[in-house]
């Protein structure tokens, strides 16, 4: 029987990193991160945004999702690198680009945060319309595995798992009722964009999002510099082990971990490695100008969407990017067991 459409759409991109990796001989660019899929330009951005502009227009129990925001002052950084770990992500070259000041989430959204928004407006999520979204099989239970017949051939821990959402993310009998104040997980772009402008908010570019986990710091692999662990010290949550079969939890956390866990980097903020996968704004393209840039903003479309900042699946063995400037993609309406989001604005966020 041929595959679904959502897992056909989903394997060609873990297929085609899983080749490129082949052919280069690249240590730590395989996909952790697959990218589930629905059919694209049905109009879900836009529905989206209308969806969640009028919630924020009614301004019905908008400041559950107003998090504490951090001020990052403007600056010019080094994007990008001159030493990329994974070719084929575009992670370089490095390039000298302006930003101006705005506000960032000192947090990732939490299940807390995003069942405020979800109990505001009604809202229902992609994953939950569609019926399912992608787990990473060492989550799940013996008896879900039993149910599920179809994977993902280039990368079998990702499985389809029905009724996997923000509020299930392991499925049916699944609970986020410990895990409130853990990233909200299986939330797609659409779904990221509607809740930030609910709150107020938006979703940061690429360049913001990089200059943030950067910290101020300058070409350094991590939030915090080179080291991964600092005098021994876990400074986020990745895979230790060997992965996908054993993860040993040095770190103390085998799944997400809470998101003001891990010490914070130069500008307040937590958790911008490691955890969860984080949306941005910006479309996916691979080739970047080496000029100075303003504010970019990433290409006028396209397909995917950048997300940054790796997730708790990470290992350098396998997915080195819980690098700042690492980054990968995702269709819009993807979701996963690994990604979430955080917001930003423009301006000082409204009294709470």
């Amino acid at each position: 029987m041929a595959a679904p459409i959502r897992l056909r759409r989903c394997l060609f991109p873990l297929l085609l990193g899983m080749g490129m990796a082949a052919a280069t001989g690249t240590p730590g660019s395989g996909d952790c991160g697959c990218s589930a899929g629905r059919a694209a330009g049905d109009g879900r951005e836009a529905a989206a945004w209308r969806y969640s502009a009028a919630a924020a227009a009614a301004g019905s129990g908008r400041s559950g999702g107003r998090g504490p925001m951090v001020a990052i002052p403007g600056g010019v950084f080094t994007m990008g690198t001159h030493e990329p770990k994974i070719q084929q992500d575009g992670e370089g070259p490095a390039r000298r680009v302006h930003v101006d000041s705005f506000y960032m989430d000192q947090y990732e959204v939490s299940n807390q945060d995003f069942e405020s928004f979800v109990n505001s407006t009604g809202y229902i999520t992609e994953a939950e319309k569609f019926g399912d979204s992608f787990v990473f099989e060492g989550m799940l239970s013996e008896a879900v595995k039993a149910d599920i017949h179809q994977a993902v051939a280039a990368a079998p821990w990702w499985l389809p798992v029905k009724g996997a959402s923000w509020r299930h993310p392991e499925g049916p009998g699944s609970s986020i009722s410990s895990r409130m104040d853990h990233p909200v997980l299986h939330v797609s772009w659409n779904d990221a964009l509607a809740f930030c402008t609910w709150a107020g908010k938006r979703l940061p570019t690429e360049a913001e999002w990089e200059y943030s986990c950067r910290g101020g710091l300058e070409n350094r692999l991590f939030p915090w510099g080179n080291k991964l662990q600092p005098k021994g010290q876990h400074y986020a949550n990745i895979w230790q082990g060997e992965f996908p079969t054993n993860n040993t939890a040095e770190d103390g956390y085998k799944g997400t971990a809470p998101v003001s866990a891990f010490p914070p980097n130069g500008f307040g903020l937590y958790n911008m490695v490691g955890n969860a996968w984080e949306w941005t704004s910006d479309w996916w393209a691979v080739h970047h100008s080496p000029q100075d840039l303003h504010n970019p903003t990433g290409p006028a479309s396209g397909t995917d969407r950048v997300k940054k900042g790796g997730s708790y699946m990470c290992h350098k063995s396998y997915c080195y990017r819980y690098r700042c400037a690492a980054r990968s993609q995702n269709t819009p309406d993807s979701s996963a067991s690994n990604l979430g989001f955080r917001c930003a604005a423009t301006t000082a966020p409204g009294p709470r």
